[in-house]
């Protein structure tokens, strides 16, 4: 065959960049979990090329026992039979080992949210007289207001909005661009905090690429990470003392869940989040569901 196990997974993982246009953190994910199955078949002494269901099978037990829930197991599985589909196309491998592997079933969670008090409690917290709380303001109002995600918000460039028209323009999974309508109070926070609070917090600016574009920076003057605003959101979540669990994409599932509650169609909603797929919208519907018990409930006389 000529090609290593090596030489097809550094194919394979410039492949996800140039033709998929996955990010960065998505292609480290790949690797993470194609490296560690070459690590399992190397340790059983056997070649990728010679991987058949059954051992795949064995693998997929063995990460389980080792208590890895089923979220993770069907990721790696994942990575696996996409690992494999190319080496297929490309490296000449017969048989995809994970066709005929079925991803161990997941618990269907819904996904929290909060109710309409308690975000505006959250949206409150910030301390607008400082130029890093009207940055945190501006940013989780820009959250409820347009329901991006994380990896995304961090993307934003200062021409990213156009206040104007009132619309952000979002680079989203697969860097497709998607255009969000924002409402006046957000885009007023957002100037507010372009106008004042940013210039200061560019004042300390590290010649960092993409610092000068940024729309929102960190304290160093730096583009603000996923990590720094997971950590600013628990720290407002924290302070006005909601649950632990609420999270940026917390904030994002509140988005969706209001406007569903507000009558808003669900196909409309898939636009806005960037969905692909309606399935990956279609767990909102489970949210009204729960809340038209809750509903029936109180208001019913014989409930």
């Amino acid at each position: 065959m000529g090609l290593t196990a090596a030489d097809v997974r550094e194919q394979f993982l410039a492949h996800l960049g140039a033709e998929r246009n996955l990010s960065g953190n998505t292609i480290s994910a790949y690797d993470t979990d194609i490296v560690q199955f070459f690590a399992f078949i190397e340790q059983e002494a056997l070649a990728f090329d010679d991987i058949d269901f059954r051992i795949l099978r064995n693998y997929l037990g063995l990460l389980q026992r080792k208590g890895y829930d089923r979220k993770s197991v069907a990721r790696k599985l994942s990575a696996i039979r996409a690992f494999y589909r190319f080496a297929q196309k490309h490296a000449g491998i017969e048989k995809n080992p994970a066709d005929i592997v079925s991803a161990p079933k997941l618990e269907k969670k819904l996904p929290k949210y909060l109710k309409e008090h308690a975000l505006e409690a959250l949206l409150a917290a910030p301390d607008v007289s400082t130029p890093l709380g009207l940055r945190d303001k501006a940013m989780l109002e820009l959250f409820y207001a347009t329901g991006i995600r994380v990896s995304e918000l961090t993307a934003l460039d200062l021409d990213s909005i156009d206040y104007a028209k009132f619309e952000v323009r979002v680079v989203g999974k697969g860097r497709k661009e998607r255009i969000v309508p924002i409402h006046k109070i957000a885009a007023d926070v957002v100037r507010a905090y372009v106008g004042s609070g940013r210039k200061k917090l560019a004042q300390g600016r590290r010649p960092e690429a993409g610092a000068t574009t940024a729309l929102f920076l960190n304290f160093r003057g730096a583009r603000l990470t996923a990590h720094g605003v997971r950590c600013i959101v628990g720290k407002y979540v924290k302070l006005v003392g909601l649950s632990k669990g609420i999270t940026p994409h917390a904030v994002r599932h509140t988005f969706a869940t209001h406007l569903l509650e507000r009558g808003a169609d669900l196909r409309y909603i898939q636009e806005l989040l960037g969905h692909v797929d309606l399935s990956s919208t279609q767990v909102y519907t489970h949210l009204d569901k729960a809340r038209l018990k809750e509903v029936y409930l109180k208001a019913h006389p014989r409930a």
